[in-house]
């Protein structure tokens, strides 16, 4: 994603990128209760649960030390160094040492499949991974091949701030989701990311524009934009992840929860025979019929894109909260970075304000990690309102921690918009899990939207490709085990 861990398959840095959420601290009143949220290497066996290797290294527990992890051992982290960076996974690094007496190896890359493959393949895994980013290994892959640790101690031990509390109570309700596979929860998704599109406070400004909140007030923005030659929409051409951001939303706040799910659950009419799906690609390539792309998207990465967007070449960019701090090189000071819910549809069923808000940056414990007691303990560490303010100082976002910004921290703007839009949306949020649970699908329909952006298919074609996905991944038996209700 910029650190897309989530993001995904074909995106840089969430799905990554494929962050923010509710925190009294930061002026929200209340946390929503997020009920709508509710992964390539082999050899791995066939242990699923992932517990080889658990008492490696294990030395004497108490309340303080649930894990038994040993002083002066030695901890290997790899960390996605995309859009949130990595200075925060440092800051975490020398805290752990100090407190621990252990030495940290610390590795920031984007390499995520090319350097640590081998290593699973080889047996020698790292002790935690932040696997995001164009090059994340699938936790689906992972998952399969048993290659991770089943994450339930951590989220059942001790919470460090208060004790009393397992770690799981303090989380942000349903943010654990997106990390289950096969019914557990394998992946520790960190940050609170919400996506939608993205604007210029200042360029808004100046032109007269009003945060658009129905369709067509969006196209008349890409309108007047283009008549100024701006463009309209910008869009991560070479990632097509970014632009099924504003698919998907559009299909989700269109048809509601329901269709939401029937994509997620395989539906055989999750796509074709949809009138959601079938009303938000018909509005999505309007605007590519129209003209309205900034020119030349298609063919740029996510931050050359990013990048012209913040030169003023387009109104609008689809993408994740992690943006802002991504950008911070590149954005003018004067820009003020704002973040906005797609704008409606005729006859959405979920109101303007509804957004996809939930967790994204996919940590893992490997199951033959050298060092499990101190993986386990520096998860649980970045569960602490410490750590969690440390990320939000370093990466300009917010965790999964209820409340896990110490007060007096101040945000930037495009974080504080984000901040503002979970507010209004209270318990109007939704999520999608297939992109974690059917990887191939994901690619596929990502593949199908970038023909789309180009021209090259159209809008029925498209919910025939997204339809096939959906069908081949429903023949799948491992994909029995994945339901929502």
């Amino acid at each position: 994603m910029g650190s897309t861990s989530a993001e995904n398959s074909s995106a840089e840095g969430v799905g990554r990128r494929d962050l923010i959420k509710r925190s009294a601290a930061l002026g929200l009143i209340s946390v929503p209760t997020m009920s709508f949220l509710s992964a390539c290497a082999s050899g791995g066996g066939d242990d699923s649960s992932g517990d080889k290797g658990k008492d490696k290294g294990k030395g004497k527990t108490s309340k303080t030390n649930p894990f038994g992890v040993e002083k002066g051992g030695k901890l290997d982290v790899v960390v996605f160094k995309g859009g949130y960076g990595d200075d925060y996974a440092k800051a975490w690094e020398a805290s752990f040492d100090k407190k621990w007496g252990t030495t940290s190896a610390h590795t920031g890359t984007q390499e995520i499949t090319g350097k640590l493959q081998p290593r699973f393949n080889g047996g020698n895994p790292p002790d935690i991974v932040d696997d995001s980013g164009a090059q994340q290994i699938k936790l689906d892959v992972l998952f399969k091949n048993g290659n991770l640790l089943d994450l339930a101690a951590v989220l059942d031990a001790p919470s460090i701030d208060d004790p009393a509390k397992k770690v799981r109570d303090t989380l942000i309700p349903g943010t654990l989701d997106p990390g289950l596979q096969g019914g557990k929860v394998v992946a520790l998704n960190y940050i609170y990311t919400v996506w939608g599109l993205w604007y210029s406070g200042k360029l808004f400004k100046e032109k007269g524009w009003e945060v658009p909140k129905t369709w067509d007030d969006f196209l008349a923005i890409c309108k007047d934009a283009k008549s100024q030659g701006i463009g309209g929409l910008a869009h991560q051409g070479k990632y097509p992840y970014y632009i099924n951001v504003a698919i998907m939303d559009l299909i989700a706040k269109q048809g509601g929860l329901d269709a939401m799910k029937a994509i997620d659950n395989l539906d055989p009419k999750a796509f074709v025979g949809s009138d959601a799906a079938a009303a938000a690609i018909d509005a999505i390539y309007e605007v590519v019929e129209k003209g309205y792309l900034m020119p030349g998207t298609n063919a740029l990465t996510h931050t050359e894109s990013q990048t012209r967007w913040n030169q003023y070449k387009a109104a609008f960019i689809t993408c994740g909260s992690w943006l802002e701090n991504e950008q911070l090189k590149q954005t003018p000071t004067d820009f003020d970075m704002k973040f906005m819910p797609m704008p409606s549809l005729s006859g959405d069923k979920l109101p303007f304000e509804a957004i996809r808000a939930g967790s994204g940056e996919p940590f893992i414990i490997p199951a033959k990690a050298g060092n499990l007691p101190g993986a386990q303990e520096f998860m649980r560490s970045m569960l602490s309102k410490e750590w969690s303010t440390l990320f939000a100082q370093k990466a300009n976002s917010l965790t999964i921690l209820k409340d896990g910004v110490s007060d007096g921290v101040q945000l930037r703007p495009g974080t504080q918009s984000t901040v503002d839009a979970s507010k209004a949306a209270g318990d109007n949020t939704f999520n999608y899990l297939y992109p974690n649970w059917y990887s191939e699908m994901d690619v596929s329909i990502q593949n199908a939207s970038n023909e789309l952006m180009s021209k090259r298919i159209q809008p029925k074609e498209w919910l025939k490709r997204a339809q096939a996905a959906v069908d081949k991944a429903a023949k799948d038996p491992a994909s029995k085990k994945n339901h929502r209700d």
